[in-house]
């Protein structure tokens, strides 16, 4: 029997939405810090006050991602999936702020996990998370968005390594395949989708398991690479102050020189966090972060 549970809208308080009774259980989750008690007036209206390293925040895209939700859970489908098990928690109570937003693509279609950013400080989720979800899953694939532990990119990075093994554990149960997912990183995320990129799954402390067949990261500064890194697409704004552009070309202009498979993006007229673009120069990069995507998928 299917629920009746309310949509979102801009009016609606971040309280309520924290304690919408579709989100029992993970609503907090939903907004970006861990440990900040919201304004009871501030409405979905205002959240762009609430990622002061973003830009571009689009509200109507988030309210239409976190909606797709509430349509899943109405039919009856689980949208969060706690990561770490009840005793893990115990012993280390950080991990009770980690877990999986699931976007349901065709069954055992390929999956993306997607890393928000927010400078290990916050994990923006309503910005570069569930609207990246939304698009990527409208081709058909299975996405993810992680909610991992902030104040450390160590243990944020952990944190994408126990999610990757858990999806591999759990890939009948979630109807996904496995062959060839992908990484999505913005900012702070595409640090951690780059470090599993070149260090691997099991080095985080996930099981020796594949790495993945393409990473995606949005303005970074991350400079780590190795000649055995995944097909890489790679965005950023020319007029960023945080990401320089050029760290990120040397980065991979040296992986291409290597062989690896490389597409760069440098947009005009945008600095940093600006997620998906829409009504910028950047607007539609993530149909072609799907395509290149597409290329590496062998299942």
């Amino acid at each position: 029997m299917s629920s009746n549970y309310k949509k979102i809208t801009t009016n609606d308080s971040v309280i309520n939405i924290i304690n919408h009774p579709a989100f029992a259980g993970f609503g907090q989750y939903i907004f970006p810090w861990d440990d900040r008690v919201y304004d009871g007036d501030m409405t979905m209206g205002q959240i762009s006050s609430l990622m002061p390293y973003h830009s571009h925040i689009d509200v109507d895209i988030a309210i239409k991602a976190l909606n797709r939700m509430i349509d899943d859970i109405n039919a009856e489908k689980t949208v969060f999936y706690s990561i770490y098990t009840e005793k893990e928690k115990q012993e280390d109570p950080t991990k009770n702020n980690t877990g999986l937003f699931f976007y349901r693509g065709n069954p055992r279609a390929p999956f993306a996990i997607i890393c928000p950013g927010g400078g290990f400080a916050y994990v923006a989720s309503l910005h570069e998370g569930f609207p990246y979800a939304l698009e990527i899953n409208k081709k058909g694939y299975n996405a993810f968005v992680l909610k991992y532990r902030t104040g450390s990119g160590q243990k944020a990075t952990e944190d994408l390594a126990t999610a990757i093994s858990y999806i591999f554990k759990n890939a009948d149960a979630l109807s996904v395949g496995t062959a060839s997912y992908s990484l999505w990183g913005s900012s702070a995320g595409a640090r951690m989708a780059a470090n599993i990129g070149t260090y691997g799954v099991y080095n985080y402390g996930g099981d020796n398991i594949s790495k993945p067949v393409t990473i995606v990261m949005a303005y970074t500064g991350h400079t780590d690479y190795s000649q055995n890194d995944p097909p890489t697409f790679a965005i950023v704004g020319e007029n960023d102050g945080i990401a320089r552009p050029s760290t990120m070309e040397r980065r991979i202009n040296a992986m291409k020189a290597k062989g690896i498979d490389v597409e760069f993006h440098k947009y005009p007229d945008l600095g940093h966090g600006f997620g998906l673009g829409i009504g910028t120069s950047a607007e539609g990069w993530i149909d072609d972060a799907i395509e290149f995507w597409k290329k590496h998928i062998t299942e």
